[in-house]
């Protein structure tokens, strides 16, 4: 057997592209191991939304060459591979400036990689594929997946037709493409055999997930959704990430109908001002965005809400940072991600006028950040003292430690349950920290959790 390590960048997207190039490998010989010093084949499967992304990966290169030189005169052949979203953006010029690189493969071409190795195997030289073909790639991929816990990625929907002007998603992803509804079915139906009882599912646009259906029609996220609750087994469904644009009326019902879809939604709005939201062609204003919410709320009143800011946009002023201030107060979310505006290459908003000072940038996320640390940490408050369903999925970091999620996604630490992993049991909260949660195993597994105020 051959020796592979993936090193994955960035979204959870990434992280199942990761574990489904392991599977595809794994068809051709190689297993998984935990370093490269170790391994015959190195993948980097990169992604571009942070700043600076490429040159990171260019640094990791340079180690990695240093390794694959060192293992050469060892006798033994190392390949480097670079796969995702700054593979599709660099293309050729990885190649060019990285004599290391034995094959760069986009996102949608990533099936193609034993082929990509036979074709280094008989000396052509390094390979390069950064196509679009979505359908070829599901298509291709084996039926077995790897299964390392309760929960499990589902990518249903890949690419992005929203081209918001700060975003190179549509330009490294391509245009949305959403799986078969019985193909996305049967993968879940696998997972739930394998003992997974947690699914979340993928997509850069996720709701606007528009599957071809096996009774010949169009399906939605909702009524996949419902049809994945029905298998036995699956006890909890997630999905991330939405857009405020496709958030249909059946998928809002959903939220108080399905009692499988857990009460956490990742929501982004990015700014609070109308004004910044038409710059960045976000498609929605900050009164549409709370309505919205309102209704979801409305049909699921313990829902908890998590977003995306970006400070500092080309033209924010001070008034639409506060506008942004003033919606993160209204909507009163239970985490987020906030990040500092960087130019992304090739985007609408790189060449924009009136880039913000770094300075200005970093104050806004300073102070951005504390209002949202601040809600997440009354939020986690708020569950102290409360009962509730911990899916357990892992050891914690001390002996006899259990690491679970909570139905709003927040990290639980429970003692002397590490024999409960893979199971869903009722605990009750006993104190709560910024980040997460601790509380004891409740004897009566049987209670129902109460009920959360979370605005």
């Amino acid at each position: 057997m051959k020796k592979l390590f993936v090193k994955t960048y960035g979204c959870q997207m990434n992280v199942y592209d990761s574990a489904r190039m392991a599977d595809l490998l794994a068809g051709v010989g190689y297993t998984p191991v935990l370093a490269p010093e170790d391994a015959d084949m190195v993948i980097l499967n990169t992604c571009h939304i942070r700043e600076k992304a490429a040159e990171k990966v260019y640094s990791e290169l340079g180690k990695l060459k240093e390794l694959k030189q060192a293992k050469a005169q060892a006798g033994a052949p190392m390949l480097i591979a670079v796969a995702g979203c700054v593979a599709q953006a660099e293309g050729a010029e990885m190649i060019r400036r990285q004599s290391a690189v034995d094959i760069v493969v986009g996102p949608q071409s990533y099936h193609r990689l034993p082929e990509m190795i036979a074709k280094i195997a008989r000396g052509a030289g390094h390979t390069l594929e950064t196509d679009f073909p979505a359908e070829d790639k599901f298509d291709s991929l084996p039926e077995e997946r790897s299964t390392t816990g309760p929960s499990a990625f589902l990518t249903v929907q890949e690419g992005c037709d929203k081209f918001c002007t700060f975003c190179v998603v549509p330009y490294t992803r391509g245009p949305e493409y959403s799986r078969p509804a019985a193909q996305i079915v049967e993968e879940a139906r696998r997972l739930a055999d394998k003992g997974v009882r947690e699914i979340t599912l993928l997509g850069q646009n996720v709701n606007a997930y528009r599957g071809p259906g096996p009774d010949g029609k169009s399906w939605s996220l909702a009524r996949l959704l419902h049809e994945l609750a029905d298998i036995d087994g699956i006890e909890r469904l997630r999905y991330t990430t939405s857009h405020p644009r496709d958030m249909d009326d059946d998928l809002i019902e959903a939220h108080g109908e399905i009692e499988k879809l857990m009460p956490y939604l990742h929501l982004p709005v990015q700014s609070g001002s109308d004004r910044i939201l038409a710059a960045m062609n976000r498609q929605h204003t900050a009164r549409e965005y709370l309505d919205l919410v309102a209704r979801i709320r409305n049909v699921c009143p313990d829902l908890a809400l998590s977003s995306d800011f970006i400070v500092g946009f080309p033209g924010e002023t001070d008034q639409d940072f506060d506008a942004t201030l003033a919606l993160m107060r209204d909507v009163n979310y239970a985490a987020a991600f906030s990040f500092k505006y960087s130019p992304r290459p090739g985007t609408p908003a790189s060449a924009a006028a009136k880039q913000i000072p770094e300075d200005v940038k970093s104050e806004r996320l300073q102070i951005l950040q504390a209002v949202l640390i601040e809600q997440q940490i009354k939020f986690n408050r708020a569950c102290v003292d409360r009962e509730m369903k911990v899916l357990f999925d892992r050891p914690g970091r001390k002996p006899g430690q259990v690491l679970g999620r909570s139905p709003w996604l927040q990290p639980v630490h429970v003692e002397n349950a590490v024999h409960l992993i893979g199971q869903i049991c009722d605990v009750h909260i006993e104190s709560a920290s910024s980040n997460s949660l601790k509380g004891a195993l409740l004897r009566d597994a049987m209670r129902a959790p109460a009920e959360m105020a979370v605005h």
